[in-house]
């Protein structure tokens, strides 16, 4: 098995959810996950942001806002079934898509964003797939959308009854929810529930939650046999590449195994030249070149 950072789209692409999980933890904590918005217009009009993210350095590419229902990727010719097939053939690296479990009875911080049907985790859009063929799915939640802990524990436990490809869980930032948003008994109780992957605020990202606190996550997650993902989803994505590379670096220190950089920027995807900063911040121009220049083809 080869580690996700030195390998080829066609190995990449073979992989199965087992081994894909262990060529990223093979990587070391330096594999990059980028959240697009996919069903707005692309920073650049005429392509995805999965085809931009992949240029600066993305090596996972998590699609936002999608309805697995009723598909639109702006950029991309595709029916209701092959867009995901279509986004492979043009990056050559692992797809995903978040997957929301709203708790209609959370104690709410804000006014609640209704979503569609589509963009929700329920049993009709988990059985959707394995059917589009996804590699990975995040159960998490958009600002304002009321998803809970309870119900991303719930969702673990459906998804994994459906779907066949990796599973990331975990909050970013509060969603909306009043809760907080990550400790180590919930991270505990989501690989239990059969999450491959616990998902984490960045430190730096979320107010109160700490390096020594993630230490303690990642220790635990690890213990168990999972990974841990870092995420900025606080907006921080589009600060300045000083900021990215502290982020990135700090969080690396915790021993995270994957960082994501989410989707605020210039038309639903992190400025271009954060994505590469966190890239080369987090093994170096070396291994970003080999990413970024190695051709899909191979």
């Amino acid at each position: 098995m080869k580690r996700l950072i030195s390998a080829n789209t066609s190995e990449i692409l073979a992989m199965d959810a087992a081994e894909l999980k262990q060529s990223i933890r093979a990587s070391e904590g330096r594999v990059v996950v980028s959240e697009n918005v996919a069903t707005r217009e692309s920073y650049i009009g005429d392509i995805t942001n999965a085809e931009i993210a992949r240029a600066f350095g993305a090596d996972l590419i998590l699609l936002n806002c999608v309805d697995v229902l009723d598909p639109h990727i702006f950029g991309l010719e595709h029916d209701r079934d092959n867009f995901v097939k279509e986004l492979h053939r043009l990056v050559g690296r692992p797809i995903g898509v978040n997957l929301e479990p709203v708790d209609l009875a959370a104690e709410m911080l804000e006014d609640r964003l209704e979503i569609p049907k589509g963009r929700q985790l329920n049993e009709e859009t988990a059985k959707r797939l394995d059917e589009l063929g996804f590699d990975f799915v995040c159960l998490t939640g958009n600002p304002g959308t009321g998803v809970t802990n309870e119900q991303i524990g719930n969702a673990i436990r459906l998804i994994k009854q459906h779907f066949s490809g990796l599973v990331i869980a975990g909050k970013m930032h509060a969603a909306g929810s009043d809760e907080p948003v990550a400790d180590l008994a919930v991270a505990k109780s989501f690989v239990e529930a059969g999450a491959d992957v616990i998902l984490v605020p960045a430190v730096g990202t979320v107010p109160g939650f700490d390096a020594e606190e993630l230490k303690e996550v990642v220790k635990e997650v690890h213990r168990l046999g999972g990974l841990v993902m870092s995420a900025i989803g606080t907006s921080q994505e589009s600060s300045d590449e000083a900021t990215i590379r502290e982020l990135a670096i700090a969080n690396k220190i915790c021993g995270v195994d994957m960082q994501h950089i989410g989707d605020a920027g210039y038309g639903g995807v992190a400025p271009v030249e954060n994505i590469y900063a966190m890239s080369k911040a987090l093994r170096g121009i070396r291994h970003t070149v080999s990413m970024i220049a190695r051709s899909i083809n191979r």
